[in-house]
């Protein structure tokens, strides 16, 4: 039997924080079981993920927030692939090519505001 890698990395990221609403990224049906591809042989992970609304102006943000925990949480030899579901944002592909460029992520989490927003969705919740 084949050991389901997903739900390991889907267990790393269910209970994200969205950063407009006071519910998990999961609640949201943000990130389901299914978003998540994990190709342990090759140290690859691909999470997919639905933004609440076509013009989910938090999109970035929320694929900041799995690129920074999936970061913190594996090994790092994994390469992490963080992707909006097709045909669920309306700037889909400057979003990906945002959150899949290491540059724009080192720039985004020098920025102050933004690693503290990233850091609240992150918190445990004790809810």
């Amino acid at each position: 039997m084949k050991f389901n890698h997903s739900l390991t990395f889907l267990h790393h990221i269910r209970d994200i924080k969205d950063p407009e609403h006071p519910y998990s990224l999961e609640e949201l049906k943000v990130i389901t079981e299914d978003a998540v591809e994990v190709d342990d042989e090759r140290s690859y992970a691909r999470v997919t993920f639905t933004p609440t609304v076509e013009h989910c102006s938090m999109a970035t943000v929320i694929g900041l927030c799995l690129r920074v925990k999936l970061m913190r949480s594996l090994p790092s030899r994994y390469k992490v692939d963080i992707r909006v579901a097709p045909g669920t944002h309306a700037t889909e592909a400057a979003v990906n090519k945002q959150l899949n460029d290491k540059e724009r992520v080192a720039a985004a989490l020098e920025n102050p505001n933004l690693v503290d927003m990233v850091d609240e969705c992150l918190a445990p919740s004790y809810a």
